[in-house]
This record gives structure tokens, C-alpha cells and sequence, in this order.
């Protein structure tokens, strides 16, 4: 398949490139048709044009909308496929090994989140997953068990009926598993999102991806005009920085 692939790419000047400085590698594939998930060489990175050509907010691409359809996107008066941008990104995790990222965020926030995304990668911050919510069926609990970081999906808070920030995808949540959501209830329960996260909402702990005030992510994003939930009093959402001028 890389063979063929590359054969094909001679014609715009990508293949020989990419032959010699891969000698055959096929993550570059999974670059060249943006695999979210998978893990590349950075010879692999080098030869589909670099790192800066790995970070881009664009228009949605036919697949990904179509991959969003009663998922993600419900059709609603509020927000639509003009409004939305598609964020490649790679990022790094504890394996030290670079992965393919993707989120769907709000188009006033897109370039923002580029930006600190591309940081983050610079700086080898840990983000064990980007996927976007599509590949859960667009189930808030699910991905954030599985320590998802990802932006739009047209829901609303958890455990009301209000919209979340995220239905306009103007927010974002990072490293969700061990930055939990949680409210205080008067009947002396506690709402924890997600439900296996309920010892990570001890922040005085030692555990990794823990956002905190000296925390990376923390500062970028805040930085870039982002409130963050785990600042918020009548409850806490560690994982949350949604944009501040729209309110």
C-alpha cells in the first residue's frame, strides 16, 4: 500500500521525497490520510512536509462531517458546519512517541487552540488520546474514561439540560480521566464525571496529567483568554477551559 501511495504522490513531488526519507516507513501514511490515534516516526513527520504542516485548523473536511452525523452533530438552530473547524495536531504521551491528533472545535477559538496545541507538543506535554467523540458515539462518560481530549459535541451539561460550551465548540477538555468533573450535592453526594474518576478529584495527590495552576496546559490556555473549570466554587471540572468572550 505505501508503495502504490508513494508512487502516486511522485507526481506532486511528495513520493521520492517521502521514499528517501522514510526508507519505507508506514506511518507516513497514516499522516498523509490523517490516522487520529496512530503513532508516526518523526522521520515520517520530516518527510510529509514537518511538524508545522502537522498543525492546521481547516474547514471540515466530507469525511469528518459525514463521521459526525447524529453523533457529535445533531442538527440544531445554534451552530453549523460553517461555523466548525477541523484541528490536526500531533501530540506526545509518556511512551515518548509521537501521535496523530484531531479535534473539532468553533472557528473563533480554532487558531487559539492551534497555537497551544502546537506549545504543548513543542514542550512534550502528555495527552494520551485526540480522537474526536465520534469514535465513543459521541458518549461524554466514554471517552472521558478513556481519557479523551477533544473540543465540539452538541450536548448538554452533564446531569442538567443546559447546553454545554461545547455544543458551540468553545471548549475544551484535556486528559478527562484524571481531571474529573464534580459537583457537591446538598444531600451530601458527590456527581462525579467521569463515574471511575472519583479519586482524582483529590488534587492534592501525585498522579500524571493532573491540571493544576503550575501546569502547562493550565497557563496556554488561560494565557489565551480560557476560564478553567477547576477554578470555578459551586463545583469543579479540571479537564474544562472554555473561551471567555462569549458568552
Amino acid at each position: 500500500m505505501l508503495a502504490v501511495l508513494l508512487a502516486a504522490l511522485t507526481l506532486t513531488g511528495w513520493g521520492s521525497r517521502a521514499a528517501a526519507a522514510t526508507g519505507g516507513d508506514t506511518t507516513y501514511v497514516a499522516l498523509v490520510e490523517w490516522q487520529a490515534g496512530k503513532t508516526v516516526t518523526a522521520e515520517a513527520v520530516a518527510a510529509f512536509g514537518g511538524v508545522d504542516k502537522c498543525f492546521a485548523a481547516e474547514p471540515i473536511p466530507d469525511g469528518v462531517w459525514a463521521r459526525m452525523q447524529g453523533k457529535s452533530y445533531k442538527k440544531n438552530p445554534y451552530v453549523g458546519r460553517n461555523d466548525l473547524r477541523h484541528i490536526r495536531a500531533l501530540h506526545w504521551d509518556y511512551d515518548n512517541q509521537i501521535h496523530i491528533g484531531e479535534m473539532v472545535c468553533n472557528k473563533q477559538i480554532a487558531g487559539r487552540v492551534v497555537r497551544i496545541l502546537r506549545r504543548l507538543y513543542d514542550a512534550k506535554y502528555p495527552i494520551q488520546r485526540m480522537l474526536l467523540p465520534d469514535v465513543y458515539g459521541a458518549d461524554d462518560e466514554t471517552q472521558m474514561r478513556d481519557n479523551n481530549s477533544s473540543s465540539f459535541c452538541y450536548r448538554a451539561i452533564g446531569g442538567s439540560k443546559k447546553l454545554s460550551k461545547h455544543a458551540r465548540g468553545l471548549a475544551v477538555d484535556i486528559n478527562t480521566l484524571y481531571n474529573p468533573y464534580y459537583k457537591d450535592r446538598a444531600n451530601g453526594t458527590r456527581y462525579v464525571q467521569p463515574a471511575t474518576a472519583a479519586r482524582y478529584c483529590d488534587r492534592t495527590g501525585d498522579f500524571p496529567y493532573k491540571i493544576d495552576h503550575q501546569d502547562l496546559c493550565f497557563r496556554l490556555f488561560t494565557e489565551a483568554g480560557f476560564r478553567w473549570g477547576g477554578d470555578w466554587t459551586t463545583c469543579k471540572d479540571y479537564q474544562h477551559f472554555e473561551f471567555i468572550e462569549y458568552e
